[in-house]
């Protein structure tokens, strides 16, 4: 799939009473996917970008800094987890979510480790993604609930 962009709401001193939405970029290679993910998300996120490899991601995070990024972990050219480990070495205050198959304490893991501090299971898509994405974006953290997963 190919990056898609959308401008941010409007916002400003003219209108102090609305505020700029938060930014998120998604990065899935399945496009069925990452439309769900967008028509969970679109009403109170400014969703700047769709991509289905980490590289791609790297050049959005450059190009529109965005306050939240949703990711899978498999991915082709550059999986999430190295995507993530390059952005918390260069230090950059995007917070990521990983919405994955990997039901898995190892991947969750090393998730965490590389500056994730939201994992979701895809199974888990439409009861926890809009929790976990309010969570992290207070500064919190969020596994989605399963026998599996232990920090």
């Amino acid at each position: 799939m190919s990056a898609s962009f959308r401008n941010p709401a409007p916002s400003g001193p003219g209108n102090p009473e609305v505020r700029p939405r938060p930014k998120v970029v998604l990065a899935d290679d399945s496009d069925l996917l990452l439309g769900r993910v967008v028509g969970l998300l679109a009403e109170e996120f400014d969703i700047v970008g769709l991509v289905s490899n980490g590289r791609d991601l790297l050049e959005l995070v450059d190009r529109f800094h965005p306050d939240l990024i949703v990711s899978d972990i498999t991915m082709p050219d550059m999986d999430g987890l190295e995507m993530a480990r390059h952005l918390h070495e260069i230090g950059t205050t995007t917070k990521i979510v990983f919405l994955t198959v990997h039901d898995d304490s190892d991947y969750l893991r090393e998730s965490f480790l590389v500056g994730a501090t939201g994992y979701v299971i895809k199974d888990k898509l439409m009861s926890d993604l809009l929790q976990a994405v309010h969570e992290v974006l207070a500064g919190g953290r969020f596994v989605s609930a399963s026998p599996n997963l232990h920090l």
